[in-house]
Protein backbone atom coordinates (compact mmCIF):
# COMPACT_ATOMS: atom_id res chain seq x y z
CA UNK A 1 0.00 0.00 0.00
CA UNK A 2 2.80 2.62 0.77
CA UNK A 3 4.42 1.50 -2.89
CA UNK A 4 1.60 2.19 -4.54
CA UNK A 5 1.18 5.88 -2.59
CA UNK A 6 4.76 6.74 -3.25
CA UNK A 7 4.24 5.64 -7.14
CA UNK A 8 1.03 7.79 -7.29
CA UNK A 9 3.00 10.96 -5.44
CA UNK A 10 5.79 10.34 -8.00
CA UNK A 11 3.46 10.35 -11.10
CA UNK A 12 1.95 13.65 -9.92
CA UNK A 13 5.25 15.38 -9.13
CA UNK A 14 5.97 14.47 -13.28
CA UNK A 15 2.49 15.69 -14.30
CA UNK A 16 3.27 19.36 -12.60
CA UNK A 17 6.22 19.57 -15.04
CA UNK A 18 4.80 18.62 -17.78
CA UNK A 19 2.22 20.54 -17.49
CA UNK A 20 3.87 23.86 -16.76
CA UNK A 21 6.68 23.08 -19.73
CA UNK A 22 3.70 22.53 -21.98
CA UNK A 23 2.56 26.31 -20.94
CA UNK A 24 5.87 27.54 -21.37
CA UNK A 25 6.02 26.34 -24.56
CA UNK A 26 3.03 28.40 -26.07
CA UNK A 27 3.52 31.14 -28.72
CA UNK A 28 3.90 34.41 -27.74
CA UNK A 29 3.10 37.53 -29.90
CA UNK A 30 4.38 41.10 -29.67
CA UNK A 31 1.87 43.96 -29.80
CA UNK A 32 1.69 45.95 -33.21
CA UNK A 33 0.25 49.36 -32.02
CA UNK A 34 -0.59 51.84 -34.70
CA UNK A 35 0.91 55.29 -35.26
CA UNK A 36 -1.38 57.26 -36.79
CA UNK A 37 0.68 59.95 -37.15
CA UNK A 38 3.52 58.17 -39.18
CA UNK A 39 1.50 57.00 -41.48
CA UNK A 40 -0.10 59.93 -42.45
CA UNK A 41 3.31 61.15 -42.85
CA UNK A 42 4.20 58.23 -44.59
CA UNK A 43 1.36 58.24 -47.24
CA UNK A 44 1.91 62.06 -47.71
CA UNK A 45 5.63 60.99 -48.62
CA UNK A 46 4.77 58.69 -50.76
CA UNK A 47 5.91 59.22 -54.65
CA UNK A 48 5.39 57.85 -57.93
CA UNK A 49 8.29 54.98 -58.38
CA UNK A 50 8.23 54.98 -62.70
CA UNK A 51 11.31 52.61 -63.05
CA UNK A 52 9.66 49.85 -60.35
CA UNK A 53 6.48 50.31 -62.48
CA UNK A 54 8.43 49.54 -65.85
CA UNK A 55 10.04 46.42 -64.53
CA UNK A 56 6.78 45.46 -62.65
CA UNK A 57 5.41 45.63 -66.48
CA UNK A 58 7.55 43.79 -68.35
CA UNK A 59 6.97 40.84 -65.47
CA UNK A 60 3.06 41.26 -66.05
CA UNK A 61 3.53 41.20 -70.18
CA UNK A 62 6.96 40.45 -71.59
CA UNK A 63 6.02 41.21 -74.93
CA UNK A 64 4.20 44.30 -74.17
CA UNK A 65 6.36 47.93 -75.36
CA UNK A 66 8.93 48.77 -72.80
CA UNK A 67 10.07 51.93 -71.44
CA UNK A 68 7.25 54.06 -71.45
CA UNK A 69 4.35 55.18 -68.57
CA UNK A 70 1.37 53.77 -69.97
CA UNK A 71 -2.24 51.78 -69.10
CA UNK A 72 -0.35 48.18 -68.39
CA UNK A 73 2.67 50.16 -66.12
CA UNK A 74 -0.05 51.71 -64.20
CA UNK A 75 -1.96 48.64 -63.52
CA UNK A 76 1.53 47.29 -62.35
CA UNK A 77 1.79 50.13 -60.22
CA UNK A 78 -1.43 49.69 -58.84
CA UNK A 79 -1.02 46.41 -57.60
CA UNK A 80 1.88 47.10 -56.25
CA UNK A 81 0.70 50.17 -54.46
CA UNK A 82 -2.68 50.23 -54.21
CA UNK A 83 -4.03 49.89 -50.64
CA UNK A 84 -7.34 48.24 -51.47
CA UNK A 85 -5.23 45.74 -53.23
CA UNK A 86 -3.08 44.92 -50.15
CA UNK A 87 -6.02 44.92 -47.81
CA UNK A 88 -7.66 42.00 -50.15
CA UNK A 89 -4.25 40.42 -50.32
CA UNK A 90 -4.11 40.45 -46.20
CA UNK A 91 -7.51 38.91 -46.58
CA UNK A 92 -6.47 36.34 -48.70
CA UNK A 93 -3.79 35.00 -46.47
CA UNK A 94 -5.73 35.42 -43.16
CA UNK A 95 -8.09 32.77 -45.54
CA UNK A 96 -5.48 30.79 -46.21
CA UNK A 97 -4.35 30.40 -42.19
CA UNK A 98 -7.69 29.76 -41.42
CA UNK A 99 -8.25 26.95 -43.80
CA UNK A 100 -4.84 25.42 -41.94
CA UNK A 101 -6.35 26.18 -38.76
CA UNK A 102 -9.29 24.04 -39.38
CA UNK A 103 -7.44 21.45 -40.17
CA UNK A 104 -6.19 21.02 -36.42
CA UNK A 105 -7.76 18.31 -34.32
CA UNK A 106 -10.18 19.13 -31.56
CA UNK A 107 -8.76 20.47 -28.42
CA UNK A 108 -8.41 17.77 -26.13
CA UNK A 109 -10.02 18.76 -22.30
CA UNK A 110 -7.79 17.63 -19.30
CA UNK A 111 -9.59 17.38 -15.97
CA UNK A 112 -7.74 16.99 -12.60
CA UNK A 113 -9.70 16.30 -9.74
CA UNK A 114 -8.92 15.39 -5.76
CA UNK A 115 -10.58 14.33 -2.97
CA UNK A 116 -10.00 14.60 0.95
CA UNK A 117 -11.83 11.53 2.92
CA UNK A 118 -11.19 11.93 6.99
CA UNK A 119 -11.22 7.72 7.27
CA UNK A 120 -8.88 6.52 10.10
CA UNK A 121 -9.68 3.47 8.53
CA UNK A 122 -8.03 3.72 5.12
CA UNK A 123 -3.92 3.68 4.40
CA UNK A 124 -4.86 7.56 3.01
CA UNK A 125 -7.12 10.33 3.37
CA UNK A 126 -6.47 11.20 -0.57
CA UNK A 127 -7.97 10.60 -3.77
CA UNK A 128 -5.99 12.19 -6.87
CA UNK A 129 -6.89 11.60 -10.31
CA UNK A 130 -7.41 12.86 -13.95
CA UNK A 131 -8.92 12.50 -17.40
CA UNK A 132 -8.80 13.51 -20.43
CA UNK A 133 -11.53 14.17 -22.98
CA UNK A 134 -10.65 13.68 -27.12
CA UNK A 135 -13.30 14.40 -29.55
CA UNK A 136 -12.97 12.41 -32.59
CA UNK A 137 -12.76 14.68 -35.33
CA UNK A 138 -14.25 12.35 -38.16
CA UNK A 139 -16.70 11.92 -40.21
CA UNK A 140 -19.54 14.64 -41.85
CA UNK A 141 -18.34 17.61 -39.33
CA UNK A 142 -15.09 17.35 -40.38
CA UNK A 143 -15.58 17.49 -44.01
CA UNK A 144 -18.15 19.88 -43.88
CA UNK A 145 -15.61 22.26 -41.76
CA UNK A 146 -12.84 21.61 -44.25
CA UNK A 147 -14.80 22.08 -47.69
CA UNK A 148 -16.07 25.78 -46.20
CA UNK A 149 -12.33 26.62 -44.90
CA UNK A 150 -11.29 25.69 -48.50
CA UNK A 151 -13.80 27.24 -50.05
CA UNK A 152 -13.19 30.49 -48.45
CA UNK A 153 -10.08 30.45 -49.47
CA UNK A 154 -11.14 30.49 -53.28
CA UNK A 155 -13.82 33.67 -52.16
CA UNK A 156 -10.84 35.58 -51.22
CA UNK A 157 -9.10 35.17 -54.22
CA UNK A 158 -12.34 36.23 -56.16
CA UNK A 159 -12.31 38.75 -53.72
CA UNK A 160 -8.89 40.14 -54.58
CA UNK A 161 -9.60 39.74 -58.64
CA UNK A 162 -12.77 41.90 -58.22
CA UNK A 163 -10.91 44.81 -56.38
CA UNK A 164 -7.50 44.74 -58.95
CA UNK A 165 -9.92 44.85 -61.71
CA UNK A 166 -12.56 47.60 -60.17
CA UNK A 167 -9.57 49.58 -59.13
CA UNK A 168 -8.15 48.98 -62.35
CA UNK A 169 -11.21 50.46 -64.04
CA UNK A 170 -11.37 53.18 -61.90
CA UNK A 171 -7.67 54.33 -62.86
CA UNK A 172 -8.55 53.67 -66.58
CA UNK A 173 -11.36 56.22 -66.31
CA UNK A 174 -9.60 58.47 -64.31
CA UNK A 175 -7.16 58.12 -67.04
CA UNK A 176 -9.60 58.73 -69.89
CA UNK A 177 -11.13 61.49 -68.09
CA UNK A 178 -7.65 63.44 -67.72
CA UNK A 179 -7.13 63.01 -71.26
CA UNK A 180 -10.30 64.04 -72.65
CA UNK A 181 -10.46 67.56 -69.97
CA UNK A 182 -6.84 67.70 -71.58
CA UNK A 183 -8.27 68.27 -74.80
CA UNK A 184 -11.34 70.26 -74.12
CA UNK A 185 -9.04 72.82 -71.99
CA UNK A 186 -6.92 72.91 -75.14
CA UNK A 187 -9.57 73.37 -77.57
CA UNK A 188 -11.11 75.74 -74.78
CA UNK A 189 -7.52 77.81 -74.60
CA UNK A 190 -8.32 78.60 -78.42
CA UNK A 191 -12.13 79.16 -78.44
CA UNK A 192 -11.70 81.93 -75.67
CA UNK A 193 -8.89 83.51 -77.63
CA UNK A 194 -10.85 83.77 -80.94
CA UNK A 195 -13.97 84.99 -78.89
CA UNK A 196 -11.56 87.74 -77.46
CA UNK A 197 -10.34 88.56 -81.20
CA UNK A 198 -14.03 88.68 -82.06
CA UNK A 199 -15.06 91.12 -79.46
CA UNK A 200 -11.94 93.28 -79.88
CA UNK A 201 -13.35 94.07 -83.59
CA UNK A 202 -16.70 94.51 -82.64
CA UNK A 203 -15.83 97.02 -79.95
CA UNK A 204 -13.80 99.16 -82.36
CA UNK A 205 -17.09 98.73 -84.16
CA UNK A 206 -18.99 100.21 -81.05
CA UNK A 207 -16.02 102.83 -80.99
CA UNK A 208 -16.38 104.23 -83.73
CA UNK A 209 -20.05 104.35 -83.87
CA UNK A 210 -20.73 101.59 -86.67
CA UNK A 211 -23.07 99.63 -84.15
CA UNK A 212 -24.25 99.68 -80.88
CA UNK A 213 -23.06 98.79 -77.58
CA UNK A 214 -26.40 96.66 -76.43
CA UNK A 215 -25.24 94.11 -79.77
CA UNK A 216 -21.83 93.16 -77.84
CA UNK A 217 -23.96 91.28 -75.04
CA UNK A 218 -24.64 88.11 -76.75
CA UNK A 219 -20.85 88.20 -78.05
CA UNK A 220 -19.57 88.77 -74.51
CA UNK A 221 -22.68 86.31 -73.45
CA UNK A 222 -20.47 83.44 -75.57
CA UNK A 223 -16.99 84.54 -74.30
CA UNK A 224 -17.93 84.56 -70.31
CA UNK A 225 -19.65 80.66 -71.26
CA UNK A 226 -16.56 79.95 -73.21
CA UNK A 227 -14.26 81.05 -70.17
CA UNK A 228 -16.65 78.72 -68.15
CA UNK A 229 -16.33 75.61 -69.89
CA UNK A 230 -12.41 76.01 -70.49
CA UNK A 231 -12.32 76.52 -66.57
CA UNK A 232 -14.32 73.58 -65.93
CA UNK A 233 -12.35 71.59 -68.41
CA UNK A 234 -9.00 72.56 -66.50
CA UNK A 235 -10.92 71.63 -63.29
CA UNK A 236 -11.92 68.26 -64.44
CA UNK A 237 -8.23 67.56 -65.96
CA UNK A 238 -6.63 67.99 -62.06
CA UNK A 239 -9.73 66.20 -60.16
CA UNK A 240 -8.84 62.87 -62.53
CA UNK A 241 -5.29 63.41 -61.80
CA UNK A 242 -6.42 63.04 -58.32
CA UNK A 243 -8.23 60.41 -58.92
CA UNK A 244 -5.33 58.40 -60.43
CA UNK A 245 -3.27 59.14 -57.64
CA UNK A 246 -6.13 58.56 -55.01
CA UNK A 247 -6.46 54.87 -56.45
CA UNK A 248 -2.74 54.14 -56.85
CA UNK A 249 -2.53 55.35 -52.78
CA UNK A 250 -0.38 58.10 -53.65
CA UNK A 251 -0.95 62.10 -52.78
CA UNK A 252 -2.36 64.15 -55.22
CA UNK A 253 1.04 66.02 -56.33
CA UNK A 254 2.82 62.44 -57.04
CA UNK A 255 1.70 62.21 -60.66
CA UNK A 256 2.65 66.12 -61.18
CA UNK A 257 4.24 66.06 -64.54
CA UNK A 258 3.58 63.04 -65.56
CA UNK A 259 2.62 62.19 -69.41
CA UNK A 260 0.77 58.39 -69.62
CA UNK A 261 0.63 57.20 -73.32
CA UNK A 262 -2.08 56.12 -74.67
CA UNK A 263 -2.10 54.63 -78.29
CA UNK A 264 -5.09 55.64 -80.52
CA UNK A 265 -6.83 57.30 -78.32
CA UNK A 266 -7.94 60.30 -80.55
CA UNK A 267 -8.67 57.79 -83.64
CA UNK A 268 -11.01 55.37 -81.24
CA UNK A 269 -12.52 52.79 -83.56
CA UNK A 270 -16.38 53.20 -84.27
CA UNK A 271 -16.23 49.35 -85.25
CA UNK A 272 -17.97 47.29 -82.47
CA UNK A 273 -15.93 44.61 -81.40
CA UNK A 274 -16.53 41.36 -82.35
CA UNK A 275 -18.65 39.25 -79.58
CA UNK A 276 -20.27 36.35 -80.24
CA UNK A 277 -22.73 34.49 -77.79
CA UNK A 278 -20.23 31.77 -76.94
CA UNK A 279 -17.82 35.11 -76.31
CA UNK A 280 -20.20 36.23 -74.08
CA UNK A 281 -20.98 33.26 -72.41
CA UNK A 282 -17.21 32.62 -71.68
CA UNK A 283 -16.97 36.21 -69.96
CA UNK A 284 -19.85 35.66 -67.78
CA UNK A 285 -18.91 32.86 -66.80
CA UNK A 286 -15.40 33.87 -66.19
CA UNK A 287 -16.42 36.80 -64.16
CA UNK A 288 -14.93 36.66 -60.18
CA UNK A 289 -18.40 38.13 -58.85
CA UNK A 290 -19.98 34.97 -60.78
CA UNK A 291 -17.79 32.60 -59.48
CA UNK A 292 -17.88 34.10 -56.24
CA UNK A 293 -21.71 33.54 -56.15
CA UNK A 294 -21.09 29.64 -56.61
CA UNK A 295 -18.57 29.30 -54.25
CA UNK A 296 -21.41 31.28 -52.00
CA UNK A 297 -23.70 28.73 -52.84
CA UNK A 298 -20.93 26.22 -52.59
CA UNK A 299 -20.61 27.00 -49.22
CA UNK A 300 -23.78 26.88 -48.08
CA UNK A 301 -24.25 23.25 -49.66
CA UNK A 302 -21.36 22.52 -47.15
CA UNK A 303 -22.71 24.14 -44.50
CA UNK A 304 -26.03 21.96 -45.02
CA UNK A 305 -23.85 18.74 -44.94
CA UNK A 306 -22.45 19.78 -41.86
CA UNK A 307 -25.93 20.48 -39.98
CA UNK A 308 -27.06 16.92 -41.44
CA UNK A 309 -23.95 15.65 -39.45
CA UNK A 310 -25.15 16.80 -36.53
CA UNK A 311 -28.50 14.58 -36.31
CA UNK A 312 -26.23 12.05 -34.83
CA UNK A 313 -24.40 11.80 -31.91
CA UNK A 314 -20.33 13.48 -31.10
CA UNK A 315 -18.04 10.99 -30.30
CA UNK A 316 -14.96 11.50 -27.83
CA UNK A 317 -12.58 9.45 -25.75
CA UNK A 318 -12.32 9.74 -22.50
CA UNK A 319 -9.63 7.67 -20.74
CA UNK A 320 -8.42 8.84 -16.94
CA UNK A 321 -6.39 8.17 -14.10
CA UNK A 322 -7.04 7.87 -10.57
CA UNK A 323 -5.27 7.13 -7.33
CA UNK A 324 -7.63 6.26 -4.59
CA UNK A 325 -6.09 5.71 -1.55
CA UNK A 326 -3.37 3.64 -2.48
CA UNK A 327 -5.31 1.90 -4.83
CA UNK A 328 -4.25 2.74 -8.73
CA UNK A 329 -7.75 3.33 -11.28
CA UNK A 330 -7.46 3.29 -15.03
CA UNK A 331 -10.78 4.72 -16.00
CA UNK A 332 -12.10 4.76 -19.66
CA UNK A 333 -15.22 6.39 -21.21
CA UNK A 334 -16.68 6.89 -24.21
CA UNK A 335 -18.97 10.51 -24.01
CA UNK A 336 -21.95 10.99 -26.64
CA UNK A 337 -22.57 14.68 -26.93
CA UNK A 338 -26.53 13.99 -28.61
CA UNK A 339 -28.15 16.30 -30.95
CA UNK A 340 -31.12 18.39 -29.93
CA UNK A 341 -34.55 16.57 -29.16
CA UNK A 342 -35.67 17.74 -32.76
CA UNK A 343 -32.80 15.82 -34.09
CA UNK A 344 -31.04 19.32 -35.39
CA UNK A 345 -34.27 19.26 -38.09
CA UNK A 346 -34.89 22.89 -37.34
CA UNK A 347 -31.11 23.88 -38.11
CA UNK A 348 -31.01 21.88 -41.62
CA UNK A 349 -34.12 23.42 -42.58
CA UNK A 350 -32.45 26.76 -41.73
CA UNK A 351 -29.29 25.41 -43.89
CA UNK A 352 -31.48 24.65 -46.82
CA UNK A 353 -32.73 27.99 -46.90
CA UNK A 354 -29.33 29.63 -47.22
CA UNK A 355 -28.81 26.97 -49.92
CA UNK A 356 -31.76 27.99 -51.78
CA UNK A 357 -31.24 31.45 -51.30
CA UNK A 358 -27.24 31.17 -52.85
CA UNK A 359 -29.01 29.25 -56.08
CA UNK A 360 -31.17 32.36 -56.60
CA UNK A 361 -27.97 34.61 -55.63
CA UNK A 362 -26.09 33.16 -58.99
CA UNK A 363 -29.18 33.56 -60.85
CA UNK A 364 -29.31 37.15 -60.28
CA UNK A 365 -25.69 37.69 -60.40
CA UNK A 366 -25.83 36.03 -64.10
CA UNK A 367 -29.06 37.92 -64.91
CA UNK A 368 -27.04 41.26 -64.05
CA UNK A 369 -23.78 40.40 -65.67
CA UNK A 370 -25.92 39.12 -68.90
CA UNK A 371 -27.53 43.35 -68.74
CA UNK A 372 -24.57 44.83 -68.09
CA UNK A 373 -23.10 43.38 -71.41
CA UNK A 374 -25.97 43.77 -73.64
CA UNK A 375 -26.65 47.84 -71.65
CA UNK A 376 -22.35 48.19 -72.45
CA UNK A 377 -23.15 47.18 -76.34
CA UNK A 378 -26.29 49.20 -76.89
CA UNK A 379 -24.15 52.64 -75.80
CA UNK A 380 -21.24 51.74 -77.55
CA UNK A 381 -22.99 51.46 -80.52
CA UNK A 382 -25.01 54.51 -79.95
CA UNK A 383 -21.72 56.27 -78.82
CA UNK A 384 -19.82 55.05 -81.96
CA UNK A 385 -22.95 56.63 -84.20
CA UNK A 386 -22.62 59.77 -82.22
CA UNK A 387 -19.12 60.40 -83.24
CA UNK A 388 -19.40 59.07 -86.74
CA UNK A 389 -21.79 61.27 -87.31
CA UNK A 390 -19.89 63.94 -85.69
CA UNK A 391 -16.67 63.36 -88.33
CA UNK A 392 -19.06 63.12 -91.40
CA UNK A 393 -21.14 65.83 -90.77
CA UNK A 394 -20.29 68.15 -88.36
CA UNK A 395 -16.37 68.64 -88.84
CA UNK A 396 -16.53 68.33 -92.55
CA UNK A 397 -18.98 70.93 -92.94
CA UNK A 398 -17.53 73.97 -90.07
CA UNK A 399 -14.33 72.77 -91.84
CA UNK A 400 -15.12 73.87 -95.28
CA UNK A 401 -16.41 77.33 -93.71
CA UNK A 402 -13.70 78.42 -91.98
CA UNK A 403 -11.85 77.69 -95.18
CA UNK A 404 -13.96 79.88 -97.64
CA UNK A 405 -13.69 82.67 -94.16
CA UNK A 406 -9.86 82.39 -94.39
CA UNK A 407 -10.06 82.87 -98.34
CA UNK A 408 -12.67 85.45 -98.17
CA UNK A 409 -10.63 87.58 -95.08
CA UNK A 410 -6.95 87.18 -97.31
CA UNK A 411 -9.46 88.91 -100.38
CA UNK A 412 -10.71 91.45 -98.22
CA UNK A 413 -14.62 90.51 -98.83
CA UNK A 414 -15.14 89.68 -94.93
CA UNK A 415 -14.66 90.96 -91.91
CA UNK A 416 -12.56 90.10 -89.19
CA UNK A 417 -15.41 89.68 -87.03
CA UNK A 418 -17.07 87.32 -89.58
CA UNK A 419 -13.80 85.15 -89.60
CA UNK A 420 -13.72 84.29 -85.86
CA UNK A 421 -17.03 83.60 -85.77
CA UNK A 422 -16.38 80.77 -88.78
CA UNK A 423 -13.19 80.09 -86.91
CA UNK A 424 -15.38 79.57 -83.48
CA UNK A 425 -17.51 77.61 -85.17
CA UNK A 426 -15.13 75.05 -86.40
CA UNK A 427 -13.51 75.07 -83.13
CA UNK A 428 -16.49 74.03 -81.53
CA UNK A 429 -16.95 71.11 -84.05
CA UNK A 430 -14.18 69.64 -82.93
CA UNK A 431 -15.10 70.08 -79.04
CA UNK A 432 -18.28 68.18 -80.34
CA UNK A 433 -16.07 65.37 -81.14
CA UNK A 434 -13.93 65.52 -77.92
CA UNK A 435 -17.30 65.39 -76.45
CA UNK A 436 -18.35 62.14 -78.64
CA UNK A 437 -15.04 60.50 -77.95
CA UNK A 438 -15.68 61.08 -73.66
CA UNK A 439 -18.97 59.31 -74.13
CA UNK A 440 -17.17 56.42 -76.64
CA UNK A 441 -14.16 56.17 -74.13
CA UNK A 442 -16.57 55.20 -71.15
CA UNK A 443 -18.69 53.12 -72.99
CA UNK A 444 -15.61 51.38 -73.91
CA UNK A 445 -14.85 51.28 -70.39
CA UNK A 446 -18.54 50.12 -69.32
CA UNK A 447 -18.20 47.07 -72.24
CA UNK A 448 -14.63 46.24 -70.35
CA UNK A 449 -15.99 46.38 -67.05
CA UNK A 450 -19.05 44.05 -68.38
CA UNK A 451 -16.70 41.56 -69.59
CA UNK A 452 -14.06 41.63 -66.96
CA UNK A 453 -11.31 42.18 -69.59
CA UNK A 454 -9.48 44.96 -71.72
CA UNK A 455 -10.69 44.94 -75.19
CA UNK A 456 -7.36 46.73 -76.71
CA UNK A 457 -4.02 47.97 -75.71
CA UNK A 458 -1.04 46.60 -73.62
CA UNK A 459 -3.27 45.10 -71.15
CA UNK A 460 -4.23 42.73 -73.61
CA UNK A 461 -0.89 41.03 -73.82
CA UNK A 462 -0.67 40.19 -70.13
CA UNK A 463 0.04 36.65 -68.60
CA UNK A 464 -2.74 35.27 -67.02
CA UNK A 465 -0.29 33.32 -64.72
CA UNK A 466 1.86 36.00 -64.69
CA UNK A 467 -0.80 38.07 -63.06
CA UNK A 468 -2.27 35.50 -60.53
CA UNK A 469 1.46 34.99 -59.14
CA UNK A 470 1.88 39.18 -58.97
CA UNK A 471 -1.67 39.65 -57.70
CA UNK A 472 -1.55 37.01 -54.84
CA UNK A 473 2.07 38.03 -54.25
CA UNK A 474 3.35 34.04 -55.09
CA UNK A 475 7.10 33.41 -55.06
Amino acid sequence: MGRDRQAGCRLHRRALPLLLAGIGGCTHVAPVPVHLEARIAGQAARTFDAPAAERDAALLAPGAQAGRIDRLTLFAALLASDPRVAEARAALETARRDARSARKVGSPTLTLSSEYANDPSTSSPWLLGGGVDLPLDIGGRRGARLARADLGVIAARYDLAEVAWADRMALVRALADHLIARRQAELGTAIVAMRDRQLAVLEQRVARGETAGLDLFPYRAQRAQAARALEDAQRRAQQARIAMAGVLGLPATALDGLDVAWDGFDAASTDAPALSPSVMARAVAGRADVLKAIVAYDQAEADLRGELARQYPAVSLGPGYTWERGLVKLPFAINLAVPSFDLNRAAIRAAEARRAQAGAAIETTLAQAQAAIESARAERAAASAALDRVRRTELPQTAAVARRADAQLAKGTAGRADWAGAQIAALEARLAEIDALARLRAADAALEDALRQPLEGPETMIDRNRLVAVLEKQP
